[in-house]
């Protein structure tokens, strides 16, 4: 690689760092306690969990649940009722003012078995919640998203940027070299560079898929307009069916899953709501095995006479966006893929710090040499055809 270009990868290496590396540092800290967001839920005590009981124990109708978490804020409409995926004597009603997407929303956990109210847990406050906003949207709703989306786009360039870069710069170098005796910002830079590399496979994948996710606002619009809106064509213009003149939830729930036999139930989207129609109770069903436990199956019934009118499949950007979710949190494979996850997270944190940390150091740290034979072989930069060679280090200063 000439001269020329190693001078515009590195431009576009440091440029799209810089910018990007705030916000990646920001995400990767928040990141962090969301990777163990049960555990510390648990230890924190603000988990929910259904007491223990024999596996036969009877439960009672999904009706009498919606009834009572209905009872705890009748002034409030029900969205959402679901259950924990590892717990299934467990629900949770969710009652908004109206059916449109809202914040304000109200949660009763209710014991599947008993019908007692667990608890009505606060998802909208604590440690937990500011980790999870700040990572997600940074309070700022849809524009959050999307710009955390384009700070996404930019580390991806710099991941790029940064790997043809690596062998014009590292080649003098054995692979995992770390100059310990020389300059403080050279051992640094070393290190930057072996994380960078080491992480590199992670960090596009963590980077591609949280980007992904920023759209799920936009690509979930796009499934309603492109395929619900022909589906639900005849029902087109018809008001939000009342709560009164709704058929049995039980009712609508067994026929659901009689479509497709072998799933679980993830969560009911009610009449009105955005993940629903005005005139269908969806019910979203996923499969046993810890990867299809992350697609979703849609199942649309009748809210009047709870019959399966429809069981679209999943559009293919759907499913990508599904499947990015479990690829970017790293909760499919157990503790050990969370605790790889969390050192791997960590390592970048390292990587994102020290990139920095060379870029705020950049301008005393090369002292001035008067002859190129007191420049040990390591620390030239690469051989070119011609003309002047850049500085490595402005390079790899910031690889994230």
């Amino acid at each position: 690689m000439d001269s020329r270009k190693i001078k515009t990868w590195a431009w576009v290496h440091k440029w799209s760092s810089l910018v990007c590396t705030v916000f990646m540092l920001l995400l990767c800290i928040t990141g962090l306690p969301l990777i163990f967001h049960h555990e510390i839920g648990h230890l924190l005590g603000t988990e929910v969990e259904a007491p223990k009981m024999p596996a036969n124990t009877p439960r009672i109708s999904l009706d009498k649940v919606v009834e009572i978490g209905r009872a705890k804020h009748p002034d409030r409409v029900v969205q959402f009722v679901s259950q924990p995926e590892d717990d299934d004597g467990l629900w949770f009603v969710t009652l908004t003012p109206t059916p449109e997407p809202t914040e304000d929303f109200k949660s009763v956990a209710v014991d599947a078995r008993t019908g007692v109210v667990l608890a009505q847990p606060e998802f909208s406050q604590g440690f937990m919640y500011v980790m999870f906003k700040l990572h997600v949207d940074l309070f700022a709703g849809l524009p959050g998203k999307l710009f955390l989306g384009f700070m996404g786009l930019l580390l991806l360039v710099a991941i790029v940027s940064g790997v043809v870069l690596y062998s014009p710069f590292m080649r003098k170098l054995d692979f995992g070299t770390v100059r310990r005796e020389k300059r403080p910002r050279l051992k640094w830079l070393d290190l930057h560079n072996l994380l960078g590399i080491v992480t590199l496979v992670w960090l596009f994948v963590v980077g591609s898929t949280g980007m992904i996710n920023t759209w799920a606002d936009l690509i979930i619009k796009y499934w309603q307009y492109d395929q619900l809106s022909t589906l639900l064509a005849p029902y087109k213009n018809e008001p939000v069916v009342p709560v009164a003149e709704r058929g049995s939830l039980q009712r609508s729930m067994e026929g659901a899953m009689q479509k497709a036999p072998g799933m679980k139930l993830s969560f009911i989207a009610f009449p009105g709501t955005s993940f629903s129609s005005p005139h269908h109770t969806t019910f979203f069903l996923r499969g046993n095995e810890p990867f299809t436990s992350k697609l979703l199956q849609p199942v649309l019934v009748d809210a009047k006479t709870a019959q399966v009118t429809a069981a679209p499949k999943m559009p293919w950007y759907l499913t990508g966006l599904l499947v990015s979710q479990p690829l970017h949190f790293g909760d499919y494979g157990g503790m050990p893929m969370q605790i790889l996850w969390a050192l791997l997270d960590i390592a970048t944190i390292i990587v994102l710090g020290s990139g920095l940390y060379l870029w705020l150091k950049r301008g005393n740290t090369v002292p001035a040499r008067t002859a190129t034979t007191a420049v040990p072989a390591t620390e030239r930069a690469p051989p070119s055809a011609s003309g002047p060679q850049p500085d490595p280090a402005p390079a790899m200063k910031v690889q994230a």
